[in-house]
């Protein structure tokens, strides 16, 4: 996972609430096409005319916003189905960060474990960011300082739990932050070893295949 640490950029505003998973992107597009290849996909509903080209009115089609690294978005986005397709198609797609009021609680959580940063502002806030961002400006999220920078300067602080902000600073899925503590796991089991053998032990006999009619 890429670590996470300063994004800047241009921020595409889509302020529509309620933006599902499902929009983001479509579920058989899951079932054929590799996680890294789903960013063409991303938002192909409003993205594309029935004849397959671009629609010019969808925000990230638009020059100032077309590859822009961060997303301001309405209330309770990523809501719907748990598909982790979602997040990587976002990913796939550019952006590195999506800016909302709030989120979708599974949608937040897979974001976390695919290095893109889900931050969380009060509704005026996120309006203020999408009319000072409206030409393409660029702004900033700066995850050590927790603090969202407007293209005029305005500071927005944000909130993080430690241990998710610690490891997107430092590019740690829950597998990686798990094997940091590799020899705690290893003390343990050589305790737990020496106090419950017989939970490690397998007898031969249990170990040994058992006969069956088939077999003789």
């Amino acid at each position: 996972m890429e670590k996470v640490s300063l994004i800047d950029g241009p921020a595409a505003p889509l302020l529509r609430a309620n933006v599902d998973t499902d929009l983001i992107i479509r579920i058989e597009r899951l079932t054929s096409t590799p996680r890294s290849e789903l960013g063409p996909y991303a938002f192909e509903a409003l993205r594309y005319r029935d004849d397959g080209s671009e629609e010019p009115s969808f925000v990230l089609n638009r020059p100032p916003f077309r590859g822009a690294p961060i997303l301001l978005a309405g209330a309770n986005f990523g809501c719907g189905s748990s598909r982790e397709g979602a997040v990587s198609a976002l990913w796939g797609m550019g952006i590195r960060c999506v800016i909302a009021e709030s989120f979708g609680d599974i949608f937040r959580n897979n974001c976390f474990q695919n290095g893109l940063l889900p931050v969380r502002l009060p509704a005026d806030a996120v309006r203020l960011l999408g009319d000072e961002c409206s030409d393409g400006a660029s702004m900033s999220i700066d995850l050590a300082q927790q603090i969202v920078r407007s293209p005029g300067g305005r500071e927005f602080p944000f909130e993080i739990e430690a241990l998710r902000r610690d490891a997107l600073l430092r590019g740690l899925d829950e597998i990686a932050q798990t094997l940091l503590r590799e020899p705690e796991i290893a003390a343990w089991q050589q305790r737990d070893r020496l106090q419950r053998p017989w939970l490690w032990n397998v007898s031969a006999s249990a170990a040994r295949p058992t006969a069956t009619s088939e077999s003789v």
